[in-house]
């Protein structure tokens, strides 16, 4: 059993490492999309670590934007490609931390091959009460001209709602960024976006909002995977905050980590709340936290002023 693991990440390669070691494991590979928008001078370090590369196109993401779902394509083309078999393919941030043993992880999915996890709802419910207007409205999130709100505003009151292009029953919420996926499904998921999807229908998605939480649902649970798709995802994550970011994970929140019986938990702030890392590694993982997670420290502040390499890659446009 094997599981490439992508994680998109845009700054602090320090705890990115720190995830790197966490889940290190002969199996596990890990595949760093980093945000194009990031100084890849930071993270060149990286890819000394384990079985660790680096994505080879960038592309720019901005919060809302269809750049998520061009880093899910280009991140999975470099999966596909890597000559590599893999049964799970596992997308995490570079602010996600693994609450279980990387042991126990590797037997979870182990017990669970051809299954993927993904948490969704579907309409009517709150969340998607609240989010219809992010493909029925106009939004420009991946441009920045003067005057674009203005633009969507207009759009939005002269033309009529858009309705969504595909002929599916929806699926998404909050929670469903983030996931792990057979491989199987994975290369459903891929070839959707890449060649099934048309223009007209791709161009439509670059202009809704936050794709990422139905777009991948919806398109996966309306395929033959449907039957063998787990509603949950894994992660720990805290929405009781309100708002549209999940609460940042403190030292206050350690009981509910160690009961939600999840593999993973977002979303970790280590200049917010350091602390709390140490206890994940000392207390749920068993880890000794004195210097493991920076074997590769002088690496990493070297390539801050160092030339790049490898790796930076290209703006991608779909």
């Amino acid at each position: 059993m094997r599981i490439a693991n992508v994680l998109f990440v845009h700054k602090d390669a320090k705890l990115v490492e720190r995830q790197i070691f966490a889940l290190e494991h002969q199996d596990f590979d890990f595949y760093l999309h980093v945000d194009k928008k990031s100084n890849f001078l930071e993270f060149q370090g990286l890819s000394e670590l384990p079985n660790t590369q680096f994505v080879s196109r960038r592309a720019v993401m901005h919060w809302g934007g269809f750049g998520f779902i061009r880093a899910i394509i280009q991140s999975l083309e470099d999966v596909l490609n890597s000559g590599k078999q893999y049964d799970f393919v596992n997308l995490l941030t570079g602010q996600d931390y693994p609450i279980k043993k990387v042991s126990y992880i590797y037997d979870f999915f182990s017990a669970n091959i051809g299954k993927s996890f993904l948490t969704y709802e579907t309409p009517p419910s709150l969340w998607w009460n609240q989010s219809m207007q992010r493909f029925r409205q106009y939004h420009m999130t991946d441009y920045s001209f003067k005057g674009r709100t203005r633009i969507e505003q207009f759009l939005t009151a002269v033309l009529p709602p858009r309705k969504f292009p595909l002929p599916y029953k929806l699926y998404g919420g909050p929670c469903a960024s983030y996931w792990t996926i057979s491989m199987d499904a994975a290369v459903y998921l891929y070839e959707f976006l890449k060649t099934t999807m048309s223009r007209k229908q791709r161009m439509f998605f670059k202009h809704t909002w936050g794709s990422d939480e139905f777009l991948i649902s919806t398109v996966l649970l309306n395929s033959p995977f449907k039957d063998s798709i787990v509603n949950n995802n894994q992660r720990y994550i805290d929405w009781t905050m309100g708002g549209a970011h999940p609460k940042i994970i403190t030292m206050a929140d350690v009981h509910k980590l160690e009961r939600s019986g999840r593999l993973f938990a977002r979303k970790f702030d280590s200049k917010i709340d350091a602390q709390v890392l140490d206890y994940v590694d000392t207390h749920l993982l068993g880890r000794d936290t004195a210097g493991s997670h920076t074997r590769y420290a002088a690496q990493l502040s070297q390539s801050q002023g160092g030339a790049v390499s490898r790796g930076q890659g290209a703006i991608i446009t779909l």
